[in-house]
């Protein structure tokens, strides 16, 4: 084979390759935002998430700006990968075609042979189970709300189309590319390949397809970015304006999510079944008629750090988890629930929690359904176990009789998850850093009113103190929302400075069982900070 013709069938390899990833990748973005399909960009850091130790997890926030910045690098790196295995098997499909052209091996037409054709199905089917076996432990995520022995094989049939799309429109393209027209005719003389003129013309119509297929694909992928949660996901609610019932579009947001779920109300279905006598399915409607209950409950995520404000308190409406584990009758050994979302976490607590009458499935958040972003049509409320726990877009609740571990659970986080008891100040305001300090100044012998919140779990909080002297004196303090034991309390306290100089406020709370809160400080990782709140202030004369 000449130079010549090396060169032009790798260059009409790479250009079918190329057409055909586009049409991989269009078909993979209309499966994600039609119908809830994660496509292996997303999926495989799903996949892989769990497995990576908190230190290494952390770095990688460190390395790639935050969680959000690693959720781009990771689309971004699945988008590229595709692209470049695309690109990869068109460029080694005219080796494989020209081989059997050269060795007579079966018949040939100018661009496909039966080996060839072998290959692609053979690639495709490699790649294709490959897939299978990378991406089993979340391949029953659907963003739409299917339930999860039904978009297992609805993601695999159609990651097998999109691969058979990509095989079908390489052979197809490439034959188009290289095949000979001379005056009107085809020419099928099995020793030339033409270089010329031809050629050109169809590797330009070949490219512009690609770029043609690749405007509805970014259109799409425009869409999802604009639905994206870069723009809410660390959303704290902290400040001197927080109010003790967070607004809907103000509580708390953090999620692992690129695009969260759209669950649709129609598809959605509650599957309650594993190590129970009589597994049952509840329709949005079935849920909804059960007897349901009110409660008012706040939520603080495990990476809330002392004084940081991924925290947040609402009133929600829903079912006690109890009534449907009741309905189903868990088995004699069972141990834990382990629950399964639409967006392919997992998560897990004991089933003496699941069956406390103050774990809610709930449907409403403050007097109206819950917002996308916080778990519509329905999440869990397990009060006093952290945020993760408390999951979103529910789709099963799984009785094991084993001790199983959640998403975040298998980085080595926990293993406790209740909340220990918390103190802090929030107003005046004051700026986050290694010295936490007011961002203004006191005057001498000026009041100045301290704001503060406690939180305690499920325990409830007994009381709360204040200090100007970095503990060494405490202070009562008055109690200006003292709401349930399920709840934070709002607290503010009348300071006024009697000399000029710096100060260390701090503040700590009692629980409902009359234990202190924790005087030691600890970080995050891996079962939640503790310690007091100390915030410095600077009195001038």
């Amino acid at each position: 084979m000449t130079i010549q013709r090396r060169l032009t069938t790798l260059a009409a390899g790479l250009l079918a390759g190329l057409l055909g990833t586009a049409v991989m990748v269009l078909l993979m973005t209309i499966g994600r935002a039609w119908f809830g399909i994660s496509p292996p960009p997303e999926a495989i850091p799903d996949r892989f998430a769990p497995t990576l130790d908190i230190k290494t997890f952390f770095d990688l926030f460190g390395r790639f700006g935050g969680y959000n910045g690693l959720k781009k690098f990771g689309i971004r790196s699945g988008l590229g990968g595709l692209v470049a295995a695309g690109a990869l098997v068109g460029l080694l499909y005219p080796v494989v075609v020209e081989s059997a052209r050269s060795r007579r091996w079966g018949p040939w037409r100018s661009g496909f042979s039966r080996l060839g054709v072998g290959f692609v199905v053979v690639a495709a089917l490699v790649l294709w189970i490959a897939t299978l076996i990378v991406l089993w432990p979340v391949l029953d995520t659907n963003y739409r709300g299917l339930q999860p022995s039904i978009a297992q094989p609805v993601t695999a049939i159609w990651l097998l189309l999109c691969y058979a799309a990509y095989g079908a429109v390489l052979v197809l393209s490439y034959r188009a590319i290289t095949r000979r027209v001379a005056e009107g005719e085809e020419t099928r003389r099995e020793d030339v390949l033409p270089v010329g003129e031809p050629i050109a013309r169809r590797a330009v119509v070949a490219g512009a397809a690609t770029v043609a297929l690749a405007v509805p694909s970014y259109g799409l992928i425009r869409r999802l970015y604009d639905q994206a949660t870069f723009s809410y996901d660390g959303t704290v609610y902290s400040g001197p304006g927080i109010e003790p019932i967070a607004p809907n579009d103000l509580f708390y947001t953090v999620t692992k999510n690129v695009v969260d779920p759209d669950v649709s109300k129609r598809v959605w279905r509650l599957r309650v079944d594993g190590h129970v006598e009589d597994p049952k399915t509840y329709s949005f409607d079935g849920l909804t008629a059960l007897q349901s209950v009110d409660q008012e409950t706040t939520l603080m995520c495990i990476s809330n750090a002392i004084g940081a404000g991924l925290f947040s308190n609402a009133n929600w409406k829903g079912v006690p988890m109890a009534t449907l584990l009741g309905e189903v009758t868990p088995r004699d050994g069972a141990q834990e629930v382990l629950l399964h979302a639409a967006d392919g976490y997992t998560d897990t607590f004991s089933i003496e929690k699941a069956l406390d009458p103050t774990t809610l499935l709930v449907y409403e958040m403050n007097g109206e359904p819950l917002p996308r972003r916080h778990g519509y049509p329905v999440r869990v409320v397990v009060p006093g176990l952290y945020g993760e726990k408390n999951m979103k877009w529910i789709t099963r609740i799984e009785v094991v009789d084993h001790d199983a571990k959640g998403f975040y659970e298998q980085q080595g986080w926990g293993p406790d998850f209740e909340h220990p008891t918390r103190s802090d100040i929030f107003s005046p305001r004051w700026r986050r850093g290694r010295n936490d300090a007011f961002t203004e100044s006191f005057r001498v012998n000026q009041r100045a009113t301290i704001r503060g919140r406690a939180f305690a779990g499920a325990r409830g909080v007994e009381s709360v103190e204040f200090s100007a002297d970095d503990g060494q004196t405490w202070q009562p303090v008055r109690v200006d929302y003292p709401g349930t034991r399920l709840t934070w309390v709002f607290w503010s306290v009348d300071w006024r400075p009697t000399e000029p100089g710096e100060y260390v406020l701090v503040s700590r709370a009692v629980d409902g069982t009359g234990a202190p809160q924790p005087t030691e400080a600890v970080g995050i990782t891996p079962m939640g900070a503790r310690g007091y709140h100390r915030v410095r202030a600077t009195v001038e004369g």
